[in-house]
């Protein structure tokens, strides 16, 4: 059962981030609400009051302006796995959005919900990570701007301070040439681990220029990996075997991956291994795709 709370429900941005500056601790934000209200319904959160943010209409949108696609914090998973915007820029979004739990929570839950829960069993911040993502948070002295690998700080933990809400999450659109993806693995509804990988190649499609990597939900939070993707920096794409193994061997550490329901800490490093070879297949045949 829910314990008594009071509902709010603001007309706008400025009225939310208002309410939270007002009552601090005791509030929440309500979007989509499938992590909130089974964390309230198990006591893992009380609070005094909801606020009802899924009134404001300005937070609902995917739009392409200036080479960076712009989506509002209310989209659902539905709409971004419908987007044609984001089929035609980023496929990697709406193949992953398609992915993202099952039918009922991708109709409801939202984007900048999933990203502030910061559950770490989850899809979309691995591949944010990897594009390179910024999400935009207002507070009641004005906006900023958060890189997305400063965003996540431990589990159920993010950069947002307590009056603040992030209302959009902007990628940058990947030139030709360059692809990403994100493969997971997982026997529960919830993955086990996922691997992002976003690689740029040379104009004669046979170097890499550019790498990112992330993975997640092995460990606390997902999480860029930089040693990593210098392992890939450079390369040659017909001599990436050996680099590659390196790489994954470095990912696996830096995930911190711990033992629990999802399998043990040595079998997600194993996974992460795999999971990296595979996406780097894919990515490159997708580069050189695109650069034709």
């Amino acid at each position: 059962m829910l314990r008594p709370f009071r509902l709010e429900e603001p007309q706008s941005v400025g009225d939310a981030v208002g309410l939270l500056a007002r009552h601090a601790d005791g509030a929440r934000l309500y979007a989509g609400g499938t992590e909130l209200v089974l964390a309230m319904k198990e006591r893992l959160i009380n609070c005094e009051r909801v606020i009802n943010i899924k009134k404001i209409p300005a937070l609902n949108y995917v739009e392409l302006a200036d080479g960076t696609i712009r989506i509002g914090a209310l989209t659902t998973h539905h709409q971004l796995e419908e987007s044609p915007v984001l089929g035609q820029c980023v496929p990697s979004v709406v193949a992953m959005e398609r992915e993202v739990a099952n039918v009922r929570i991708r109709g409801i839950g939202t984007l900048g919900g999933n990203l502030c829960f910061a559950e770490p069993h989850s899809d979309p911040g691995t591949l944010l990570l990897a594009l390179g993502a910024t999400v935009v948070a207002e507070n009641p002295a004005g906006r900023r701007e958060i890189p997305i690998e400063r965003f996540f700080v431990g589990a159920f933990e993010t950069a947002l301070e307590p009056a603040e809400m992030l209302t959009e999450v902007q990628i940058p659109i990947p030139p030709g040439g360059a692809a990403a993806t994100y493969i997971k693995f997982g026997y529960l509804e919830r993955p086990s681990v996922g691997v992002a990988l976003y690689l740029a190649l040379n104009a004669a499609q046979t170097q890499v220029m550019t790498a990112r990597i992330a993975v997640g939900s092995a460990g606390p939070l997902p999480r860029r990996v930089p040693e990593a993707e210098g392992m890939l920096e450079g390369i040659q794409i017909n001599d990436r075997a050996a680099p590659l193994r390196e790489a994954g061997r470095i990912a696996a550490r830096a995930a911190e991956a711990v033992n629990d329901l999802h399998g043990p800490a040595d079998y997600k490093e194993h996974l992460i291994q795999v999971l990296l070879q595979r996406a780097c297949d894919k990515v490159v045949r997708e580069c050189q795709a695109t650069a034709q």
